[in-house]
């Protein structure tokens, strides 16, 4: 039986929290469909003073005039009964940060539909655009599924493959997954029954897990492949940031690059040579050359500008810890 497109907009409730949720808001709130609620994380305090401040969603939400709901949990029957009286013809998830119980799935409709920032199965699981840079994959993408009850399981509506630059960071592939993913959604709810019914499932090969970042993780242990510290660098600027010690402060690193340097007789972590092109660290293999850092109480600079200031900061035979 030829099946055809729906006609008329869906009825819409939307899930999520940070920025990269808020590009796919943005598109829906430009699409012909009708989004009557949105649901986010309660607000937390951020930066110093730890000022509660509403995240990207909901901020877009309330500009535009949409009901917010922000449950601590979802398994609460009051906001279940809450969900069921919008008449849902579907709820669309996108980087939530809760768990959607099968009550809650079984509401909409149609479908709940997610947004993941990765070619599935490869990096199910919270932190998949950083992950993938930190392997040194060479693409990433984005795939948008119907949930079920698993951890980014469910059977997939549509996915396109995005290549990685060579020297492209977290935050600039989390930038071009964002637009990538809203354009993908809205294609997808064009026709969401006839996407549903051609709904493939995941691969049982090739399933990996993308944990969640850590500020521990970011510490830099030279003794480690240039490559794979380089890779590390690039997945956590903007955030957590790869850092180092020196004399006990942590210097953060915002950018560099694997290099081949004569490290004999050198531990990993001793400076090779320290210059305007950059610090020179001996690592587990070859050499890192250290372009961009940021000391402690200073804005990021090119490692030129820091030694006209400190110029006997790193010098040759230094330790960075």
């Amino acid at each position: 039986m030829a099946h055809s497109e729906q006609s008329s907009p869906l009825r819409l409730a939307f899930a999520g929290t940070p920025d990269f949720a808020a590009s796919c808001l943005q598109a829906l709130l430009d699409s012909p469909h009708d989004v009557v609620a949105v649901l986010t994380q309660p607000d937390r305090g951020a930066g110093r003073g730890k000022k509660v401040k509403p995240g990207p969603v909901k901020a877009l939400a309330e500009n535009a005039g949409i009901p917010v709901l922000q449950p601590t949990t979802l398994k609460d029957e009051a906001i279940q009964a809450q969900l069921r009286d919008l008449g849902l013809d579907a709820l669309i998830v996108v980087a939530y940060g809760l768990i959607i119980p099968q009550a809650v799935l079984d509401i909409p409709l149609l479908a709940c539909v997610n947004v993941h920032a990765s070619l599935l199965p490869r990096w199910r699981g919270a932190a998949p655009i950083q992950r993938a840079i930190m392997a040194g994959d060479r693409q990433s993408g984005t795939t948008i599924m119907r949930m079920d009850a698993g951890l980014d399981t469910g059977p997939m509506l549509l996915a396109e493959a995005l290549d990685i630059g060579e020297r492209e960071t977290g935050g600039e592939l989390h930038d071009r997954l964002a637009g990538q993913g809203a354009r993908l959604l809205v294609t997808v709810l064009e026709d969401l029954p006839g996407h549903l019914q051609r709904a493939q499932p995941q691969p049982d090969d090739g399933v990996t897990y993308a944990h969640k970042l850590s500020k521990e993780e970011a510490r830099l242990d030279f003794r480690l492949p240039a490559r794979a510290l380089s890779c590390r660098i690039r997945a956590f600027n903007p955030w957590p940031v790869c850092w180092f010690d020196l004399d006990g402060k942590a210097v953060r690193v915002w950018e560099a690059r694997e290099c081949d340097a004569d490290t004999t007789l050198l531990e990993p972590g001793d400076i090779v040579t320290a210059d305007a092109d950059g610090i020179v660290v001996a690592c587990g293999d070859i050499a890192l050359r250290l372009q961009r850092i940021q000391l402690p109480g200073k804005k990021p600079m090119s490692v030129a500008e820091v030694l006209r200031g400190h110029p006997d900061l790193f010098a040759r035979g230094g330790h960075l810890g």
